[in-house]
């Protein structure tokens, strides 16, 4: 599967958390930033790659690696796990196919309007042919 191959990819960088929460949080470093090299990866194809690189340019850097945190949770590994989920998250959405468009369906009124319109030019085609001459018309 994809994802076992991918994961042997993932390099995981751990700091400190930002915002309020006291001792704690001056002390673990429970943020962690999931990094993606996306050139580097043997689990893409070239087109998947170009889609992701297309599909997720605001997430990518210069160096084209992807970069997804978290740090909501209180714990490394919860933080680690939540990284990873919204990581394979955007990767499935992003490697997902363009839905096609489907137009709406025609509306009653378009087919009668095209009725009348067809008679018209049928009937205005009919009135340039050649007129032949009758005896009964004289």
């Amino acid at each position: 599967m994809i994802r076992d191959r991918i994961h042997k990819e993932l390099k995981y960088r751990f700091s400190r958390s930002s915002g309020s929460g006291g001792q704690h949080v001056n002390k673990v470093e429970t943020r962690v930033e999931l990094l993606f090299d996306i050139d580097q990866s043997n689990s893409l194809s070239e087109e998947e790659k170009i889609k992701l690189k297309a599909k997720l340019k605001n997430r990518i850097n210069s160096d084209n690696i992807l970069l997804v945190s978290s740090q909501q949770k209180r714990s490394q590994l919860l933080n680690k796990r939540e990284a990873t989920r919204k990581f394979f998250k955007l990767l499935e959405e992003a490697l997902q196919p363009a839905a096609k468009r489907k137009g709406p369906p025609p509306l009653k009124a378009n087919s009668r309007k095209r009725l009348t319109q067809k008679k018209r030019r049928s009937e205005k085609k009919a009135s340039r042919k050649k007129v032949t001459p009758h005896s009964s018309d004289f």
